[in-house]
């Protein structure tokens, strides 16, 4: 496994900063925003562990930070895919519920999106619950298309 350089605080010209979640302090900071999405992670704890066994297999946690709070939450990974070559695939994208329509999503969405073209990825992509209606609407201004169905079998008994 490569292990990838720590990597350093970003300024936003609009307010606020972004920044990798990369220790445990760190981690659990995203965690209130992130239960909003995730509710299946109630306990900090478990969340924080739970992160860090995913950043062993390359995933990445990003938070927006304004005026001293976590506003918007990212977790994404690189993949390497016979349909879509380099691919960043965000696994999930949350704005605080009190923080919503207030650009923090939007910039947070706009850096990954940078952050592919960094990167050399040929694509970028995510997928979302179907019921997920405000957040479609988000991506559709994005720019984003519908371009597959997902789908899915519980493996638990």
């Amino acid at each position: 496994m490569v292990r990838r350089q720590a990597r350093t605080k970003t300024s936003l010209e609009k307010g606020g900063r972004i920044a990798f979640a990369e220790s445990a302090a760190e981690i659990g900071r995203c965690h209130a925003v992130m239960l909003e999405l995730r509710p299946q992670h109630p306990r900090r704890a478990q969340f924080i562990r739970q992160v860090q066994r995913q950043q062993k297999e390359g995933f990445r946690l990003v938070y927006l930070e304004a005026e001293g709070d976590v506003r918007a939450v990212a977790g994404y990974r690189f993949l390497d895919l016979l349909f879509s070559g380099r691919t960043l695939y965000l696994d999930d994208l949350v704005t605080r519920a009190a923080d919503r329509s207030r650009g923090f999503g939007g910039r947070l969405f706009d850096w990954l999106v940078e952050e592919a073209r960094r990167e050399k990825c040929q694509a970028f992509t995510l997928d979302s619950g179907v019921q997920r209606f405000d957040a479609h609407r988000f991506y559709l201004l994005k720019r984003m298309k519908i371009a597959a169905h997902h789908f899915t079998l519980s493996l638990e008994t």
